[in-house]
Formats: structure tokens, C-alpha cells, sequence
């Protein structure tokens, strides 16, 4: 009798411990890339050409919302108003970050003619960067490519 007591009070232990445990996952779910960029671009001999920086949110799908972006550096190829978009296809999660290929294209808009264009292309990666190329058409001097470093303050 005592045994079968025993014997019921370790399963009830084990009933309680397997329905009382946490939902929550040890594992967080990948960051995404919502949150304000250091955007820098930089030139084939690794000077820096332009840095921008930008609030970037996942809009659903693919698409990207831009806000508060600014010229941080000052540029004659960006000294108006400017229209920005981006996009960002998750294709996978490694090292806490959801990852895949990432492109964003700054404008300069004079009147109704656009001027100036930026194409940058990149890969988030899993130290949770974008890293890639940037090209850079329009008036004269400004025109350019280069590699793509942009970040997120830790």
C-alpha cells in the first residue's frame, strides 16, 4: 500500500511538472530588420562615400517602410528631397537574424524628373548586418559604385 502511494505521488509530480512547465521558447524568434540603420557606403579603395541613415520597419511581405532617413555626410548628389524604397525577402535565420537578400534605391527629385539614384543590394547576414555592392547614377559627379556596410546601433 505504502508503495502504491508513493508510486501515485511521483506520477502526479510528473503530470503536474509536464503541464505546469513554460510555453515560452528558449529560443527567441529571429530579429527582423525593423530599427534605425547606419547606412555607409564606401569606395572601391575603402574611403567613405556616403552614409545615410534610416528607420527601416517590415511592411508585410517583402516590402520595406522607410522614415526618418537622412544624409548624414553632406553630398551635392543628395542635397534634395529624396524618395526612398527597399525591400527584404527572408529566405532563413542564422545566429539570432533572419537573413536574405536586401535592396534599397535613394532618389534625388528635382521637380518631376529624378536625377540621382542610388541602387543599393545586399545580403543580411548572420552577425546581423547587410553587406553588398551600391552603384550610384546622374548628374555629372555623381556617379559611382562600391561596397555596402549597414548596421544596427548594439
Amino acid at each position: 500500500m505504502k508503495a502504491i502511494s508513493v508510486t501515485a505521488l511521483v506520477l502526479l509530480a510528473l503530470v503536474l511538472t509536464a503541464c505546469g512547465g513554460s510555453s515560452k521558447s528558449s529560443n527567441p524568434a529571429p530579429r527582423g530588420v525593423d530599427g534605425f540603420w547606419t547606412i555607409n557606403l564606401h569606395n572601391p579603395d575603402g574611403s567613405l562615400a556616403l552614409v545615410f541613415n534610416a528607420n527601416l520597419t517590415q511592411a508585410g511581405g517583402s516590402s520595406l517602410n522607410i522614415s526618418n532617413f537622412s544624409v548624414f555626410t553632406p553630398s551635392p548628389c543628395f542635397t534634395s528631397s529624396t524618395s526612398q524604397s527597399a525591400t527584404f525577402t527572408v529566405t532563413g535565420a542564422s545566429g539570432g537574424f533572419q537573413t536574405g537578400p536586401f535592396t534599397m534605391t535613394v532618389s534625388t527629385i528635382f521637380g518631376t524628373a529624378v536625377e540621382n539614384v542610388a541602387t543599393l543590394t545586399g545580403t543580411r547576414e548572420p552577425d546581423g548586418r547587410i553587406s553588398g555592392t551600391w552603384t550610384l547614377t546622374g548628374l555629372s559627379g555623381c556617379n559611382g559604385t562600391g561596397t555596402l556596410l549597414m548596421m544596427l546601433p548594439e
